[in-house]
C-alpha cells in the first residue's frame, strides 16, 4: 500500500473521531436526523470557525485524490476529483448527522457545506500538483531517491507526530496519555521538584526515541534530518500555544526542565547517530516506552490546568479531540513499527 492511501485513510479517521468527540452521551434527541438540512444558517458564527471548517477538509480531499489517481494516474483526472469531492462530502454529511445523537454537538448545515467546499479545494489542488509533486512527479522521485524503501509508514508516523504537538494540555513532545484519555486520576501528588524531574526525562527520553526513529528513514544516516523533525516538533508546539493561548504564552514549553531535557535527548542522540539501525531502533524503543510510563505517572500541572482558562472554546473544541486522540495513540502505533521495520532488510 502507497504513502497517499495510508494518510488518506488516516486522515479520514482522525475527522471521524475529531468530529465525534468526546464519544460521550449518545442519545436520541427525537429530532429528525436530516431536519438541519434545510434549516437556517447558524445565528452565531466567526470567521474563523469558517475558515477551520474549510481548512479541515483540504487534505482530505487533496489525499483522496492523490490515493484515487495512482501512481502512474490509472484513473481519469475528472473522475478522481469528482470521486474525491463525493467522498469529502459525503464523510462531512455522516458526521454532522450523527452528532444528532451527541448533546455536546450541533449539527449545522453551514459545517456541512465549509468541509464540503474544502474537500472540493484540496481535491482541486491535487488535480493542479499531482503533475508536479505527489507520487509520480518531483516530490515523489525526491521520496524515493532520498527515504528508505519502505519507509513511508515511518514517514506517516512522522506527520501524526508533529499533529500530537497541536495538543496544548500535554508535556513536551509528551504522548501516549491513556490516563487522561479515559479519565482516570493523577497517580501522585502535584510537586514542583518531582513534576520538574518528570518533565525533563519526558522530554530527554521523547526526543531520543523521536529522533532514532526519524533516523531509520534517510537511505544514507543525515543528522540533519533528525535535528529538522525535532525543531518542526517545537515551532508546531510554539504555534500551536499562541494560536489556542495567546502570543505571550508562545514560548511556554521552553521552561527549564524542557531545556535541561532536550539538551540531554540531543546529547544522548548525536552519540547514538553511528549504531547500528537494529540497536538505534531497540534503543528508540526503550525510550519511547520511558516517556509513555512517565507521561502516565506525571501529576497533574496547576500550571496548564490555569493555561486553559486562556483557551478559545471554539478552537478547543475544533481540535481538542483530534490531537488528543492522536498523542495518546502515537506510541501504540510506533512501538510495533520500530520493531518490525529493518531499513537495511527494505533497502535491498
Amino acid at each position: 500500500m502507497r504513502l497517499m492511501p495510508r494518510l488518506a485513510l488516516g486522515y479520514a479517521l482522525l475527522i471521524v473521531y475529531a468530529s465525534l468527540y468526546p464519544l460521550t452521551g449518545w442519545r436520541d434527541s427525537g429530532v429528525p436526523l436530516f431536519d438541519y438540512l434545510g434549516g437556517s444558517w447558524p445565528r452565531y458564527f466567526t470567521g474563523f470557525d469558517l475558515f477551520i471548517n474549510v481548512l479541515g477538509y483540504v487534505p482530505l480531499g487533496l489525499l483522496s485524490y492523490a490515493a484515487l489517481q495512482g501512481q502512474r494516474g490509472s484513473m481519469p483526472k475528472s473522475i478522481a476529483w469528482i470521486i474525491a469531492c463525493v467522498a469529502g462530502a459525503s464523510l462531512s454529511l455522516a458526521m454532522e448527522t450523527l452528532q444528532n445523537f451527541l448533546p455536546s454537538r450541533i449539527p449545522s448545515n453551514l459545517d456541512l457545506f465549509c468541509n464540503s467546499l474544502g474537500a472540493l479545494l484540496g481535491a482541486g489542488l491535487a488535480r493542479w500538483l499531482q503533475p508536479r509533486l505527489l507520487d509520480v512527479g518531483s516530490l515523489g522521485h525526491f521520496r524515493r531517491r532520498q527515504f528508505a524503501h519502505g519507509a513511508d509508514a515511518g514517514l506517516v508516523l512522522l506527520a501524526l507526530w508533529l499533529l500530537t504537538q497541536l495538543e496544548p494540555n500535554t508535556l513536551l513532545f509528551g504522548t501516549g496519555d491513556v490516563r487522561r484519555l479515559i479519565e482516570l486520576p493523577a497517580a501522585q501528588s502535584f510537586s514542583p521538584d518531582g513534576f520538574r524531574s518528570i518533565e525533563a526525562t519526558v522530554v530527554g527520553t521523547a526526543t531520543l526515541a523521536v529522533g532514532l526513529l526519524a533516523a531509520q528513514l534517510p537511505r544514507q544516516p543525515r543528522f540533519s534530518f533528525l535535528a529538522l523533525t525535532l525543531a518542526m516538533g517545537l515551532l508546531v508546539k510554539t504555534i500551536s500555544l499562541a494560536l489556542v493561548t495567546q502570543p505571550s504564552l508562545a514560548l511556554a514549553w521552553a521552561t527549564e526542565s524542557n531545556l535541561i531535557g532536550l539538551s540531554v535527548g540531543l546529547t544522548l542522540l548525536w552519540l547514538a547517530r553511528r549504531l547500528v539501525p537494529p540497536t538505534q531502533s531497540a534503543l528508540a524503543a526503550v525510550s519511547l516506552l520511558i516517556a509513555t510510563v512517565m507521561v502516565n505517572l506525571a501529576p497533574d500541572n496547576p500550571y496548564l490546568d490555569q493555561m486553559q482558562q486562556v483557551w478559545n472554546p471554539g478552537q478547543f473544541l475544533n481540535f481538542h479531540g483530534l490531537t488528543q486522540f492522536t498523542a495518546s495513540l502515537w506510541p501504540f502505533l510506533a512501538l510495533p513499527w520500530l520493531m518490525m521495520y529493518r531499513k537495511g532488510d527494505n533497502d535491498v
